[in-house]
This record gives C-alpha cells, sequence and structure tokens, in this order.
C-alpha cells in the first residue's frame, strides 16, 4: 500500500490554487502542508479523518483544514461516483494579506477556528460547493474575488461543528512521521482482523511498554482506542450499504457483538442500530 506524509507546495504565482476532481480514492494519502485547505466533496459517504477526529460524512462534506494539520484524503476508498474540489491557500496569503487587511478583519476569526478544523453543516456545504465548481469557468481575478466572499460567507455562518476540542499542534519530528506513518498503513491494512500488540510495536522498533507510552503521548489515544475507534469508522460503511450489525462487527475487526455496540455507541454517542436505521 502507497501512503504520503508529506509538505506540499501551491503554486508560487497564485495565493490560492484549486484542483477539480482529484482522484486519490485508491490511495490512502495520509499528509500535511503549509497550505491551508478548504475541501468540498459529493459521495454517498466517506472518511473524514483530520488530526485526531475520524468520523464518517453523508452525502457531501465541506471543511476547512488549517495549516499543517494531517489529514486523509476525503475520497480514500470510494466505489461510488463522486466529485471534489480542494482549495490550498497559502499561509502567507493568509497571515501577511488577509490577517494584516482592517477590510477583512471579518476573516480572522474564521482562521483562527482552521486551527482546530471546521465541518460546515446544513445547506451551506452545497451552495458553497456549487460556488467552487464554478471557478473553472472565472478568469482569476474573478476567482480571488469570489473566493473573498465564500471565506466571508463561512466566517459568518453559525452552521459549523469543530472537529478538535483544542487547537491541533503539528507534533511529529521527520523520524516520527515515518514512524507513525507505518502505524496507519499497518492498521489500515489489517483492522479488519486481530492485531496483536507486539506486531504494531515490531514495526515501530519498540517493545510494547515503550510502544505504548510512545502512541499515547503523540497521538493522545491509547492505541487500543485509537484501533476502535478506526474500526467504528469503518464499520459504518457497512451499516450504510445495507450490511446487518454482525456483518459490519466482524468484517471491521471486533470480536463480540456487545463489545462492538459498546465502543460504537461510546464513540458516536448512538447504538449501531439507530445508526443504521438512520441512513437506511
Amino acid at each position: 500500500m502507497k501512503i504520503q506524509l508529506e509538505t506540499i507546495t501551491s503554486n508560487t504565482d497564485r495565493s490560492f490554487s484549486m484542483m477539480y476532481n482529484p482522484r486519490l480514492s485508491d490511495l490512502f494519502y495520509w499528509h500535511f502542508h503549509e497550505e491551508y485547505e478548504l475541501v468540498y466533496v459529493e459521495a454517498e459517504s466517506g472518511p473524514r479523518h483530520v488530526g485526531d477526529h475520524i468520523s464518517t460524512y453523508q452525502k457531501n462534506d465541506l471543511v476547512l483544514i488549517g495549516s499543517n494539520i494531517p489529514h486523509l484524503n476525503f475520497d480514500y476508498g470510494l466505489k461510488t461516483a463522486y466529485r471534489k474540489v480542494v482549495v490550498h491557500l497559502r499561509r502567507d496569503f493568509i497571515e501577511k494579506h488577509i490577517q494584516k487587511s482592517p477590510e477583512l478583519a471579518s476573516l480572522n476569526t474564521l482562521f483562527e477556528r482552521s486551527r482546530y478544523g471546521i465541518a460546515f453543516i446544513g445547506s451551506v456545504k452545497k451552495n458553497i460547493g456549487e460556488q467552487l465548481f464554478g471557478f473553472e469557468q472565472l478568469q482569476p481575478f474573478q476567482q480571488y474575488l469570489q473566493l473573498l466572499e465564500i471565506l466571508e460567507t463561512l466566517s459568518k455562518t453559525t452552521s459549523f461543528e469543530l472537529l478538535h476540542n483544542k487547537p491541533y499542534t503539528k507534533r511529529y519530528s521527520e523520524r516520527q512521521q515515518d514512524r507513525m506513518r507505518a502505524i496507519y498503513a499497518f492498521v489500515d491494512k489489517n483492522y479488519h482482523q486481530k492485531i496483536e500488540l507486539s506486531e504494531i510495536s515490531g514495526i515501530s522498533n519498540m517493545t510494547k511498554e515503550a510502544f505504548c507510552r510512545y502512541f499515547k503521548k503523540e497521538t493522545g489515544y491509547t492505541f487500543v482506542s485509537f484501533l476502535n475507534r478506526y474500526r467504528v469508522s469503518q464499520s459504518k460503511r457497512y451499516l450504510m450499504s445495507g450490511k446487518s450489525i454482525s456483518d459490519a462487527c466482524y468484517s471491521c475487526g471486533f470480536e463480540s457483538l456487545s463489545y462492538y455496540n459498546r465502543i460504537f455507541k461510546k464513540v458516536t454517542n448512538e447504538n449501531p442500530s439507530v445508526f443504521r436505521k438512520r441512513y437506511q
């Protein structure tokens, strides 16, 4: 499995860059970059994994991700039709132009919130998404003006949720990035089966005890807690595709229905049966 965790750089002659319908569904692309990212995706459902936050979006998603917050591509693993647009806003454009311009002061709160990761909800998602797709027909100057209007709209809306309880800070050195990359790749490949602590600590070249301390320090979760959250996120796809609760449970690595039900409720605040019925 190919996986990347790296810094990317936008075109230096533009304040922002855009990608329309990049196709990365077969790539587990865990990455970060200095640019702020505004991403809109339309799909039946898909993964929303930003920093420590793991969940599943339905129908569409509009998320603003702050500088250097690691995240997974929002189309990872999608098998159905989808469309996506990604906007990368240069960090110096935000910090030296927008945040320094009195006329744009209303946007400061928006970019402060982006340090938490922002998922927008309600009709604003679809409206902004359609505007972003319309950028393809505009000249750069019109795109620039339209982007400022979009950012102003997002700064004023109350239809959003923060993805973290506190601002996410980049924690990984180059060596740690390589280590976390290997851990994430292993989990993604093997979450559906039993993962022994000796296996995951072995690929990190640590003892089990050292690995447990390291993982908790770097992610804020015990490895078991992180693995359970990841499995619950994956199990949602099974439930939304019409699979039974039992299928979702055992296909995602849980060894008993009672444990699966308990963990699902703890992570999502609802039972698998309620979730399945809601999205059936």
